[in-house]
């Protein structure tokens, strides 16, 4: 917020339908018919993440930050989540990546989860990975 020309790209990365997932929609739906479930799907998303964020402002930022909805751009793009951040970070020229990490398990007490790591091992750009609480 103490950034004015800052730019936040704040990206949900839908991993892809498996071959065998959209072999057998195929065949109780047509084609046309899963691409609007899709597309519908993907705008409610698209909705919830704006609204996400809107609060996030509201309710996180003090006055004196100057950050501002125009500031924050939200996008959804479908692949291997690690990949597509990484994708995104290139085609963005981000000066850093941040994800968060949450704990499924005691095993994930001890390690990240494996988007976060592979995105921090495969990364040429900073990666800050922030541990999020449960809920």
């Amino acid at each position: 917020g103490h950034y004015s020309e800052a730019q936040i790209t704040y990206l949900h990365v839908i991993e892809s339908l498996s071959g065998t997932t959209r072999s057998v929609l195929s065949n109780m739906m047509e084609k046309e018919e899963l691409d609007n479930l899709l597309q519908k799907g993907v705008e409610a998303l698209s909705v919830k993440i704006r609204e996400r964020i809107e609060r996030f402002c509201e309710q996180e930022l003090e006055e004196h930050e100057v950050l501002s909805l125009k500031n924050i751009e939200a996008r959804i793009e479908e692949g291997t989540p690690w990949r597509k951040i990484l994708e995104v970070g290139d085609e963005i020229n981000a000066d850093v990546i941040v994800m968060g990490t949450r704990k499924h398990n005691a095993l994930g007490q001890a390690l990240m989860g494996s988007t976060a790591t592979k995105a921090l091992t495969h990364s040429k750009r900073p990666v800050l990975v922030v541990p999020l609480g449960v809920g």
